[in-house]
């Protein structure tokens, strides 16, 4: 009997990261739709090391109770700062049915010189138009609520016009909410490395719900995707919000208090006294309660049920011991994280849109504000400027910044008044009766 081959399917990421590599390609490869997995990579050490094992990498998954390893493969990575290689990547971009993005950030997608993102992309799309190649979705994967439109806005005017019309009706850019928590360890985790003699390890968690935009293309035909694993939505911004305010949020508030406390890794702070119970009551009391105000009805998770079932499974998560986080990378790009729009302040002023008293995501800001400048911590007016320094740039209203600003002041006399009296139990040292917060 003579069965049919599968209708070949590509897959083209840009980035070979943890998220690239232990999400879209690592699920790409497990589904077993498709036939090619091409991936872009600038680091020429990163390019020649994945050829020289074969096409083969190695991707380490934390689940609850132990660590996996798979290999994934065979990929075709290639360069696109070589033209050879950029060559490649245009003709596989032609025929791909699905493309991810993930880069450091968006600001990435734009670089200098004929191999930059937004440039091999546009070759690419403007290429599928030409030759009426297939439908294919682009997800943008940068943890911004707005990367996708961003991308697109930077891709087209490297299309000529007169294809515009074509690349629309073959190509859709998609959003995404990625609550998957990944990174690099060194060789001292003992973990296997990416390719074989390698210092580092692909370390990300086994969760897998993706969220993105709803795929509807101009002629309505629905699109079947190879990456099935993902789940579309109608409208992502209520999802966004709920990984920056509450994901995002209480994952950075963590960070600073261990960084606070000396504790080294993040799933430590299940061990001190107090602190699970604090992050759940920023998660669920302060930043869910102003997201289920604001979105309700909007979907299940935008209930009180709904909301702190999301918050107990991302505070389990957070602190799984095998998933080795440290509070180091989890804090990094402190200023980034204290932004007006961010995840610190942007989640206070959420709340108080609410009515809502943020005092412990302001607890955790005032933190933040500390593993930039100790000194903080003593003083109200140092702190208040240091604030307004990093805030600078940022349109925002006077009397709101009066709020934020009375709410890190309140944040930092608890932090120094805990720390005085020896870290005692966090929750409980926040509820008692005349502690100043």
């Amino acid at each position: 009997m003579t069965t049919s081959s599968p209708t070949p399917r590509t897959y083209v990421g840009f980035g070979f990261g943890a998220i690239q590599a232990g999400l879209f390609l690592y699920e790409a490869f497990r589904s077993g739709k498709f036939t090619r997995l091409v991936v872009a990579e600038v680091v020429p050490d990163v390019v020649n090391a994945v050829r020289e094992a074969g096409g083969f990498f190695i991707v380490n998954i934390a689940h609850p109770d132990r660590v996996e390893s798979a290999k994934v493969g065979p990929v075709e990575i290639y360069n696109p700062a070589d033209a050879a290689d950029r060559e490649k990547l245009v003709a596989a971009l032609a025929e791909a049915a699905e493309i991810g993005t993930a880069v450091p950030s968006v600001d990435c997608y734009r670089s200098p010189g004929p191999g930059s993102l937004h440039k091999v992309l546009a070759a690419g799309l403007g290429r599928k138009a030409e030759t009426s190649g297939a439908r294919s979705v682009v997800y943008a994967a940068e943890n911004h609520n707005r990367a996708a439109e961003i991308l697109e806005g930077l891709v087209m005017p490297e299309i000529p016009a007169a294809r515009h019309g074509a690349v629309h009706w073959r190509a859709r850019f998609l959003n995404t909410v990625i609550g998957k928590m990944s990174g690099l360890v060194g060789g001292d985790a003992g973990l296997p490395p990416v390719t074989p003699g390698g210092s580092r390890a692909f370390l990300v968690e086994a969760f897998n719900r993706i969220l993105i935009t709803q795929v509807e293309f101009p002629d309505q035909v629905p699109f079947e995707r190879g990456l099935s694993v993902f789940e579309e939505k109608p409208d992502l911004l209520p999802f966004e919000e709920a990984k920056l305010f509450g994901h995002n949020a209480t994952h950075a508030l963590a960070a600073y208090l261990a960084m606070l406390a000396g504790v080294e890794k993040i799933a430590g702070l299940r061990e001190l006294p107090g602190a699970m119970d604090f992050l759940r009551g920023a998660f669920v009391n302060e930043s869910g309660a102003a997201l289920v105000a604001k979105y309700a009805g909007a979907d299940p998770l935008f209930t009180k049920a709904g909301y702190a079932a999301y918050a107990d499974d991302l505070l389990a998560r957070m602190t799984n011991p095998h998933l080795m986080d440290s509070a180091e990378r989890v804090g990094r790009d402190v200023k980034r994280k204290l932004a007006w729009d961010d995840r610190f302040i942007g989640t206070m002023r959420e709340c108080l849109a609410q009515r809502l008293g943020p005092r412990r995501y302001a607890i955790g800001a005032a933190a933040a504000f500390a593993a930039l400048d100790r000194a903080t911590l003593a003083s109200g007016p140092a702190l208040a400027k240091a604030a307004r320094e990093l805030w600078a740039g940022a349109s925002r209203d006077v009397f709101q910044e009066r709020q934020v600003l009375e709410l890190l002041e309140s944040g930092r006399a608890f932090l120094a008044a805990w720390l005085a009296a020896g870290k005692p139990n966090l929750e409980a040292h926040f509820a008692a009766p005349g502690v100043q917060r």
